[in-house]
């Protein structure tokens, strides 16, 4: 922590999208505006990529007057990109930095040269730990930087952050999307829909994404004599990274379901299975995409596909349908409950780079929920989603499937 005030800030959004980025944004406008109207503002282009590439644009007057606009959308206002630092041999493929360059200096030097003294990153786990490791370059090198980041991910999967920014909405699209995909149950005799929601290493989402399309259900009126049956739009599995999937028990269970009421709709969670899929893989000798951070990329495995290859005979599918609600969900606007969070976690964190204070903002679960700037070195992804929550099991005994 440094004394030394602050007199320019910039920001800079990364990784995958989120509904929460452009609200992020707009809401640290706004509170410098509002209690250090005279501290400049820059945002860094397309994350990363415009930080190494010096891409940058300010914060007018003029922009400040109309941030409140910015709740009202998804994406960025000033563009994400997948980079790491560190991964030198990708940033060179990508034309970030030259041959022989460290990305961590050249971006550094930009910093230096744009003269920040506060750098607001908003993203996930990679992100944040991503700046930490650059404030840890500037400062061995005699220039102070303060980090001061957001936790944004629809798969509320930072350690140990309680709820991350845009989850809830995720959430709540991820249903919306599924009212319109689970009517396809109707396009075909013995039909099984996969729904796909994000979630890598946590099955966070795709729990609370049924949770709230079965909230939904709950509030609809049925002409059940017609065909109109509840139990035909309901939700018949739900599965996670967390909970061991027997997939023989499982499609006996589906089976009968299957043939009682002529469909199947299974909520899945993209990371449920993966390592199943990628040894399979593996023996085939085929090569695992991954991205720069290493991560296997889930779209080019496609787990809903290969799980609709595994229960589609075993149930006596006639045909099937996978779709996937990660693009929708992660795109939207940001709801009611996550407009609050954010204004809470953007305030906090103007106060903390005010003081000098690095971090990144959120609900401490290590010390009693609490919102601080928790230290990067607690922060890291993949946070297990506990899948005895009342809430889940709840879930899962209401569709009578077992805890495996």
């Amino acid at each position: 922590m440094s004394d030394q005030p602050i007199r320019k800030v910039a920001m800079l959004t990364a990784g995958g999208l989120a509904p929460c980025l452009s609200s992020a944004v707009g809401g640290l406008i706004e509170r410098y505006t509002e209690i250090a109207p005279d501290v400049e503002i820059i945002g860094y282009l397309d994350g990363y990529a415009g930080l190494l590439t010096g891409r940058s644009i300010t914060v007018t007057p003029e922009i400040r007057a109309t941030a409140h606009r910015l709740h009202r959308f998804g994406g960025s206002p000033i563009g994400n990109s997948r980079v790491k630092l560190t991964n030198v041999e990708d940033a060179v493929k990508r034309g970030f930095v030259q041959e022989g360059q460290d990305p961590l200096h050249v971006a550094a030097e930009q910093l230096t040269r744009d003269g920040v003294d506060v750098l607001h990153t908003i993203g996930g786990d990679d992100t944040n730990t991503t700046a930490a490791d650059l404030a840890a370059y500037l400062k061995s090198n005699g220039h102070e930087l303060t980090v001061v980041g957001l936790p944004k991910t629809v798969d509320n999967d930072v350690v140990p952050v309680r709820q991350s920014l845009g989850a809830w909405t995720a959430a709540e699209q991820g249903a919306l999307f599924a009212r319109n995909v689970i009517s396809e149950h109707s396009s075909n005799p013995r039909m099984l829909v996969i729904h796909e929601v994000m979630g890598r290493n946590c099955g966070w989402l795709t729990a609370a994404t049924a949770r709230a399309y079965r909230g939904w259900l709950a509030t609809q009126e049925w002409v059940p004599e017609f065909g109109n049956d509840p139990r035909r739009w309901d939700v018949h599995g739900v599965y996670v990274p967390e909970l061991k999937l027997d997939i023989e028990a499982e499609a006996g269970r589906l089976r009968a379901v299957m043939d009682q009421i002529g469909c199947v709709n299974i909520f899945l969670s993209e990371g449920a299975g993966v390592e199943q899929i990628v040894a399979e893989l593996e023996a085939r000798g085929e090569e695992i995409p991954r991205d720069p951070f290493g991560h296997v990329k889930l779209d080019k495995i496609n787990p809903g596909q290969w799980f609709a290859k595994q229960f589609a005979d075993l149930i006596g599918a006639e045909k099937v349908n996978v779709q996937k609600s990660g693009y929708f969900a992660r795109s939207a606007a940001t709801n009611a409950d996550d407009l609050r969070l954010i204004k809470s976690c953007t305030d906090y964190a103007v106060e903390c780079a005010l003081r000098r204070e690095d971090g990144l903002i959120g609900h401490d679960e290590e010390h009693g929920g609490r919102l601080r700037a928790i230290e990067f070195d607690r922060v890291k992804g993949g946070k297990a989603f506990d899948a005895s929550t009342p809430w889940f099991a709840d879930l899962l005994a209401a569709i009578d499937q077992p805890v495996h």
